[in-house]
């Protein structure tokens, strides 16, 4: 195993690491991650949320908690061939991975679970690569999703544990970790990450990319999210995240989990293309595109598309990594 790439990172370390000045930082991740990476290729993902709002947590960034009141419409879940229609969409205008989210607490065994292991199904036939993101999952459930062709499972930490309670009282951290842990035994790639914003201090966000970088394997996909403040949420009035902690954030990562694929996530919408430009030279490369992330707007994909002309930027093709595999196993 390469040297640069550990789990056993201490939290002086990253706090070194994150405390770099800016241009020195960026410099030291754009070259761990040309080493490690294709820097002209960005993943291109679409989200969709096929059952929106109703949530009975009470993670105080959400729109979809059913607690607070945000404008945002309670609806069912989707029919299957609404969300494959969706999907090939999406797949037209060049994303390669296909994102379902549900405003759930937790996957429940009924006819609901059912219909999205059929979307999985359908989904992955279309040769995308499909990630769920439903809330807490047993076992059983990820293996269920796992055998119907899941590629992915997004379930972020949000924030560091000291400043969890802070932000979400009806479920724990460990409960986090939990859910990551079947993710992982059944095989299924982790996508975890966080949200900058929140009112937590720099020592939080150090404390959020420990837990993730000390993991027995780093997650696949790390989302750095920039808080959307929503009206009608507790946050509603916390302030615009700088574009330069965001940057940080994504160096910082960059460093701690070379392999993984950083995502410029939500807030990228207040960015300008030189400012995302920043974050992709910081070592991000993949973003969500089309024109909602679950509930709040995001670029349209016609302006990622000239965003990526302009920079030279190609989209990452689907299942790269089996890909490569299976050419390496051919070859040997």
């Amino acid at each position: 195993m390469n040297m640069e790439i550990k789990h056993n990172w201490s939290l002086e370390e990253i706090k070194n690491i994150y405390n770099t000045p800016l241009l020195e930082l960026v410099f030291r991740a754009a070259t761990l991650h040309r080493k490690y990476n294709d820097t002209a290729e960005v993943q291109v993902c679409t989200l969709l949320s096929i059952k929106t709002g109703g949530c009975s947590e009470d993670c105080a960034y959400c729109p979809q908690a059913a607690r607070y009141s945000t404008g945002v419409n309670v609806q069912a879940l989707m029919k299957k061939e609404e969300v494959l229609e969706y999907a090939q969409k999406a797949k037209d205008a060049g994303s390669t991975r296909f994102c379902m989210g549900a405003a759930w607490r937790e996957v429940r065994d009924n006819k609901d679970f059912d219909r999205v292991l059929e979307m999985v199904k359908g989904v992955n036939e279309m040769g995308m690569e499909v990630c769920c993101t439903l809330g807490m999952l047993t076992e059983e459930q990820a293996q269920k999703l796992a055998e119907a062709g899941l590629y992915a499972y997004n379930h972020n930490l949000d924030t560091s544990e000291d400043h969890y309670h802070d932000i979400i009282t009806t479920r724990t951290y460990d409960d986090r970790l939990k859910t990551l842990n079947n993710v992982r035994k059944a095989g299924v790639s982790v996508c975890c990450g966080g949200i900058i914003g929140l009112g937590e201090t720099h020592e939080d966000r150090i404390k959020m990319l420990h837990t993730l970088a000390t993991m027995p394997t780093h997650p696949e996909s790390v989302p750095i999210n920039s808080l959307v403040p929503v009206k009608g949420t507790p946050l509603e009035n916390n302030s615009k995240v700088d574009i330069w902690d965001m940057v940080r954030m994504i160096a910082t990562a960059r460093i701690l989990m070379p392999q993984a694929m950083v995502r410029l996530s939500a807030g990228r919408n207040e960015m300008s293309i030189a400012e995302q430009a920043l974050c992709f030279m910081a070592g991000a490369n993949s973003i969500f595109a089309g024109d909602k992330l679950l509930t709040t707007p995001n670029p349209s994909f016609d302006e990622d598309h000239q965003m990526f002309e302009m920079l030279g930027l190609i989209p990452r093709k689907a299942f790269k990594e089996e890909k490569q595999y299976l050419h390496e196993v051919v070859e040997a």
